[in-house]
């Protein structure tokens, strides 16, 4: 199992040393010189959008999901989940301009509309990791006299950890890909090289832009699945 995993790591990082080739290749290392400073720039800016926003998200979803798999609000649970489902059923850009509206321009909005954008599959599939877990486990370990706080803390978190995690996933790729779009509010990203690319027929700084963020996306999702991997070795 170790092994395997070991390849499929191996694979990605080639993978991924392939495609930063096929990058600086097709558009010139002149460009990318030349565009050091806004790459790294615009780097830290998208991660600070992207990662205040989904720790709002994962503060807030987790412990709903939690919430409504207790027995007691299962029979509301898909009413309440369309709450969490306003950021998907709106287009992005009708969750930023109406953030914008409300909160203003710059960095909290682009915040605000991305945690929406990113909260229901947090929140789904934490309540659909924890109501699969098998009965019978549930009903071994009240058996042995453990509490109710203990059979989530150490037999249904566990055993729901993959799902969770794979909303976690979900959502960061919804995250990283919608950011770029907060540039139209005023915040910092790499939507900084796509819109001006878009609008400047400037096709080395939109493709410049647009890998970045691919790259960026496919970063976090290798490490989110090495940290799977890493808590729930036997279900990996």
């Amino acid at each position: 199992m170790a092994l395997s995993f070991a390849k499929r790591a191996a694979l990605g990082f080639l993978a991924l040393l392939i495609m930063l080739g096929l990058l600086v290749w097709g558009i010139g290392p002149e460009t990318i010189a030349a565009r050091k400073v806004d790459l790294i720039y615009l780097g830290q800016q998208h991660m600070i959008l992207v990662f205040s926003s989904m720790a709002l998200a994962l503060l807030i979803g987790i412990p709903s999901g939690i919430l409504l798999s207790r027995p007691f609000a299962r029979r509301w649970a898909e009413y309440v989940m369309q709450l969490f489902n306003i950021g998907n059923t709106l287009p992005p850009m009708a969750v930023l301009a109406l953030a914008m509206v409300i909160i203003g321009i710059g960095d909290r909005p682009a915040i605000v509309a991305l945690f929406l954008a990113s909260l229901l599959p947090i929140v789904r599939n934490t309540y659909a990791g924890l109501c699969s877990v098998q009965p019978a486990l549930l009903e071994a370990a009240k058996g042995i006299g453990m509490t109710r706080c203990q059979r989530l803390r150490q037999v249904e978190l566990p055993n729901a950890w993959p799902v969770i995690m794979s909303g976690i996933r979900i959502a960061t790729a919804i995250n990283v890909g919608t950011a770029p779009l907060s540039f139209l509010i005023g915040a910092s990203s790499y939507g900084e090289l796509i819109f001006p690319g878009i609008y400047l027929n400037d096709f080395p700084t939109l493709i410049l832009g647009a890998a970045a963020t691919a790259l960026f996306a496919l970063i976090l999702d290798m490490l989110l699945a090495s940290l799977e991997r890493w808590l729930s070795p036997h279900t990996a």
